[in-house]
């Protein structure tokens, strides 16, 4: 027989209850105490479960989702009993939920705004491209909450097109540094709020060492403004219907094009991929960037930059199935529900944090081996002995580090399969039948990217000789309408929407936009240029002037 003996330190007395095993080293009781005074939570005499318990108590509900809150404190409190010192009471089902509704959101909300931000370390892998921070935004809209009538008033059912998945949804938008998966901030709302409105919020947290990676749900021109008003850069999927005009072709096979005030660059990029199985997809994306130098940033590294957006749909992958275990959320107003998701955002981020600094202590280890599933077991089991509660003697390891570094993920590997839609009320996945893609995931064995270079001539810029000929045969029309003219004649016969000339030509505004659509109806109606479908215009061969002849 062996005698083992272990030390625990804990707060005193009705606040001992209050902690997460090691993890409080980084949500101490200081910053819990200074978020409850900022938010005025703070209880106004110390009974049996005072308001920093409840916040301890709300993490840890997020961090054991399977039980319920009778269940999560037994798990706070079962390393505590018999402790000289300690007191530890035994509340009723309705005191925990009490105390929840004593602590408000607000508190988690405000943790959440101390604890976001980048945490990766000076030369970690996976996390910077060229000196450039590699961020991701998008959003998680697979958040169930429970089916009452409270959270039916503030959550939309459904949203999918394959029909009404039955549970009230909330939508999670975040800000996530690519490599490292911490959050650099998010927004909580119902569905029915746009991912381009929810995200309005979040381009604060955004500076000029960022590079911000997005799909086409954020291709919109007011998004690229308020990304380049922060004095980031961004790497983003255009949508197809988005054809901007081309102001100059470069040698990598992208071009330059205006779009509002921003002068970028579009990469139109054919990928052909051959799977293990012999399967090969082609696709094509085709990428707005404001990263205009082509000798620095060449397209096809912009492409293989791209593929790190990947990222964030990894964290909502934790967040969503790892974390909450797919599990519908517990809360049945709107209230709860938003203190339950800041507290999940804040332990994604507390573990985010764990990981990257295990990881830092290994050189040149890439913060993708780091296994969340393992730190999350090992979290959980550190909550129940109440292991470290003052803090590990080894700050950036720790007992849960350690386990992650002992079981570190494989290397990454090119995968590829075929997206999936849970049928709602089934186990059985939906895929399109035409998706050429394997239904299961298979390793990729080759990768060929080719950069297609626009159907214009090698120079689209207007020839001035062109616009002096343009400006003696129509003196009487503006200088914007000469150089749309201009531009029409760089490719006769090619229809261009009037709104690419706008953009080419620097002309925003509603009102200047639709002044300057009156005057190419006029120059259709006059025959200068032909009208090939609303909003669309071209020049004829016929109607096409050459600076050989005479005006």
């Amino acid at each position: 027989m062996v005698c083992a003996s272990r030390t625990i330190t804990v707060a005193p007395g009705v606040f001992a209850a209050g902690h997460l095993g090691e993890l409080t080293a980084l949500v101490p009781f200081e910053l819990v105490d200074a978020v409850l005074e900022a938010t005025g939570c703070v209880q106004r005499r110390v009974r049996m479960l005072p308001s920093r318990v409840g916040v301890y108590l709300v993490l840890a509900m997020v961090l054991f989702p399977q039980v319920g809150l009778a269940g999560v404190w037994s798990r706070l409190t079962g390393g505590l009993r018999g402790l000289p010192g300690v007191v530890v009471p035994r509340p009723s089902g309705k005191a925990l939920r009490d105390l929840r509704r004593r602590v408000s959101p607000a508190p988690l909300k405000a943790l959440f705004e101390h604890l976001a931000g980048p945490t990766s370390w000076p030369g970690m892998p996976g996390v910077r491209y060229r000196g450039l921070r590699m961020v991701a935004v998008d959003g998680c809209s697979s958040f169930k909450a429970p089916d009452t009538a409270r959270n039916r008033a503030v959550f939309r059912i459904g949203r999918r097109r394959s029909g009404n998945d039955g549970w009230p949804g909330v939508q999670l938008l975040a800000l996530a540094e690519c490599g490292t998966r911490a959050l650099l901030g998010a927004t909580v709302t119902a569905l029915s709020v746009g991912e381009i409105t929810a995200a309005a919020a979040l381009w604060a947290r955004l500076d000029a060492t960022m590079l911000l990676l997005a799909d086409a749900a954020f291709d919109a021109d007011k998004v690229m403004a308020a990304i380049a008003g922060r004095g980031a850069q961004f790497l983003i999927r255009a949508s197809a219907v988005r054809k901007p005009a081309m102001l100059a072709v470069l040698p990598d096979g992208s071009f330059l094009t205006r779009i509002g005030e921003l002068r970028l660059r579009v990469i139109d990029a054919q990928i052909s991929i051959t799977g293990a199985d012999g399967t090969g997809v082609t696709g094509r994306w085709r990428l707005v960037t404001s990263l205009t130098d082509h000798r620095a940033h060449p397209a096809k590294t912009l492409v293989e930059v791209y593929h790190q957006r990947w990222e964030i749909e990894t964290c909502f992958f934790g967040l969503r199935h790892t974390l909450t275990g797919r599990t519908v959320l517990r809360s049945g107003d709107q209230f709860g529900i938003a203190q339950e998701m800041w507290a999940l955002a804040c332990l994604w981020q507390i573990l985010a944090t764990v990981t990257t600094d295990a990881a830092a202590t290994r050189p040149g280890f890439d913060p993708d081996r780091c296994s969340f599933t393992v730190a999350l077991a090992a979290a959980r089991d550190s909550v129940i002995r109440a292991d470290h509660i003052d803090g590990h003697p080894d700050t950036l390891r720790g007992t849960i580090g350690a386990a992650v570094l002992d079981q570190p993920l494989p290397a990454r590997r090119p995968r590829i399969a075929a997206r999936v839609l849970k049928a709602p009320g089934s186990r059985y996945p939906k895929h399109r039948p035409d998706d050429p893609r394997p239904p299961r995931g298979t390793p990729i064995t080759a990768i060929d990217t080719h950069i297609t270079p626009p159907a214009t001539p090698d120079n689209p810029t207007p020839d001035p000789a062109l616009s002096h000929a343009l400006r003696n045969r129509h003196p009487a029309m503006t200088q914007h309408m000469i150089n749309a003219l201009a531009i029409l004649h760089t490719t006769p016969g090619t229809p261009h929407s009037g709104r690419a000339i706008a953009r080419a030509l620097g002309i925003t505004g509603r009102a200047a936009l639709n002044v300057f659509g009156v005057a190419l109806n006029t120059a259709a109606h006059r025959g200068h240029i032909t009208k090939t479908a609303p909003g669309t215009y071209t020049i004829t061969q016929e109607q096409a002037l050459t600076t050989g002849r005479n005006p």
